[in-house]
Parts: structure tokens; C-alpha cells; sequence
């Protein structure tokens, strides 16, 4: 299924080093402020309280937040979860506090304010310990993700296309984050799980050029190595457009209508989305091009019968 079909090449190699000095002040950038301002874990990483809360009537969360920093608990996360009449309360851990009771202030300083009356639903305690468990089981779950995919890469294309796509894509991946260390979003487990999507996601768009350019090596033997590119990319743009265009709405959808539970998930969704189309396409080809690929590396070598010795 295509929208349109472009009948001359886009010259996109021409272009190659512009493209990749540009992914790389962003790299550098992202790398940047991950190693001066980090990120701002929640709090299933870095230890903490966690309450759900059901009201008769939707209230307003604003008073909420309010009555907690009243408390001393600025940093609380207050945000409906599942209806407007349940509200999910966030609370990172303080020197001084026993746990035990920290559910009970919260519930006494909600009790004050006016309107609905609060009813606890759950209480979940988070230790520190718990948090750097899953800080590493996160950080060993994105290795085995970039070991699987440079391996699957590596058998089916040839290692210049391995090295290329994870290189590219781990340019995904680490602008995400520079991102959410930036503007110091909440790293939080969902927006783990997008990250591990979005460098899925990402792989996909790198292994259909690929594949194209592997057939048009085969196929059309008069073109060099940057002209193959330029053919692929070209010949997949129509559904690169279908591909993520449809997938964007989907999460530009969560993104507005989602509420404050999906927003920081569908937000690292739509970075990857957007810069995985620009690093598979205009990072990875190029990568392939000056790691010396060619039409040699694709062609089966015949052999020769060996004739009978009678």
C-alpha cells in the first residue's frame, strides 16, 4: 500500500555527513545533561510511599496537593487513576518518617479539607533497596534488548548493518533521556517500558531499509553504494509515512486525552517516534555507507563442479 510513489531518487547520502553531525551535537547534548542534572526518578526507584484513594465525588486535586505540601510533602504526586474518583498519591521518602504512619497523616491532612471524604483503598511501601533493584533489572533489560537486536541483525543482514542500527538507535535512547534529565521530567517504570519500545520500534524502520537495500544490490547492479541508499530510502518513504503516521496519532492521542497517568509514557513515545525515523533513515544508512558495504557481500559465490575421475 503506498499514498504516493516518487519516481527519481531523493539524494539523501549528498547529504550524510550534515545529517550525522547533527545527530551528533544532539548526543552530545543529551549525553550533556544526563551527566549534569540526571534523572528524576519516581518513586519506584527511589523508595517511597504509594496510596490509592476513592472519593464519592471527583475532587479537586489542586486541594489535594495543596493539603500534602502543607504537610511538608512537596514533592507528592497526586493524580486520578483509572476515573476522576480515584486518585493515585505519590510520596518520596523522608528522613524521620515512619512508614507506618505515613499513610495515616496523609489520610488525616485529606479528612480536613472540605467536601468529599476520602476512602483508602491500598498502601504500597517502596524501599530503597527495592528501587535500586529495579533501577539495575531496568538497566540489564535494555542490554539484553541491544544484545538480542544486534545478534538478530548481525544473521540476517551482515555486521556492518548490526553496528550501524544499534548505534543509531541507541542515539534514540539516550536522547530521550537527555530530554527527560533536561527538563526534569519523572523517569518513571512506564517510561522505562517506552524506551524499551521506542528502540523496538526504531530497529523495525532500520530492518526494512535494510532489506531494501539488500534486494536492490541484487537487483540493480549498475548503481554505487550511495545511489542503493538513496533508492531504498526513497521507496520506503510512502510507508514510513502510513507506518508511524498512524502509530503517532495513536500516542498523540494518549498524550492529550490520556490524563497525567499516560502523559510522561506517551511523551517519551512520541520523542522516539519522531527522532527513530530520523536516526533509522538518515543515521543508520549513512553509518552502513562508510563502513565499506557492498554488492560483493551479498552475492553467493559460485562453485564449481569438480568433474569426475573415471
Amino acid at each position: 500500500m503506498e499514498f504516493f510513489k516518487i519516481r527519481k531518487d531523493i539524494p539523501f547520502m549528498k547529504h550524510a555527513l550534515v545529517f550525522n553531525v547533527i545527530s551528533l551535537i544532539t548526543f552530545l547534548l543529551a549525553v550533556f545533561f544526563l551527566a549534569t542534572k540526571g534523572l528524576h526518578f519516581s518513586v519506584e526507584f527511589t523508595g517511597g510511599t504509594l496510596m490509592e484513594v476513592s472519593y464519592a465525588e471527583p475532587p479537586a486535586l489542586e486541594k489535594l496537593r495543596d493539603a500534602l505540601g502543607k504537610e511538608g510533602y512537596q514533592d507528592a504526586q497526586v493524580q486520578n487513576f483509572g476515573s476522576s474518583r480515584d486518585v493515585l498519591i505519590r510520596l518520596p521518602n523522608r528522613s524521620g518518617d515512619e512508614t507506618a504512619k505515613v499513610s495515616e497523616k496523609v489520610m488525616a491532612s485529606l479528612a480536613a479539607i472540605d467536601g468529599p471524604k476520602a476512602e483508602l483503598r491500598r498502601v504500597e511501601f517502596v524501599g530503597p533497596q527495592v528501587g535500586k533493584e529495579l533501577a539495575s533489572d531496568g538497566a540489564m533489560a535494555l542490554l539484553l534488548v541491544i544484545g538480542g537486536i544486534v545478534l538478530y541483525l548481525a544473521m540476517r543482514f551482515e555486521w556492518r548493518f548490526a553496528v550501524s542500527a544499534i548505534i543509531a538507535n541507541l542515539h534514540d535512547v539516550i536522547i530521550i533521556l537527555g530530554f527527560f534529565a533536561l527538563f526534569q521530567w519523572e523517569f518513571s517504570l512506564p517510561v522505562l517500558a517506552a524506551t524499551l519500545a521506542v528502540l523496538g520500534y526504531s530497529v523495525n524502520e532500520s530492518v526494512v531499509v535494510f532489506d531494501r537495500v539488500r534486494e536492490t544490490f541484487k537487483k540493480k547492479r549498475g548503481l554505487t553504494t550511495p545511489q542503493v541508499l538513496d533508492h531504498a530510502i526513497t521507496s520506503t518513504i510512502s510507508r514510513t509515512i502510513i507506518t508511524h503516521g498512524s502509530t503517532q496519532m495513536m500516542v498523540l492521542s494518549m498524550l492529550l486525552f490520556g490524563g497525567e497517568t499516560l502523559y510522561y509514557f506517551s511523551l517519551a513515545l512520541t520523542i522516539g517516534i519522531c527522532f527513530g525515523i530520523y536516526s533509522s533513515v538518515l543515521v543508520a544508512s549513512p553509518l552502513v555507507m562508510w563502513l565499506g558495504v557492498s554488492r560483493e557481500q551479498f552475492m553467493q559465490v559460485k562453485k564449481e563442479k569438480q568433474e569426475a575421475v573415471v
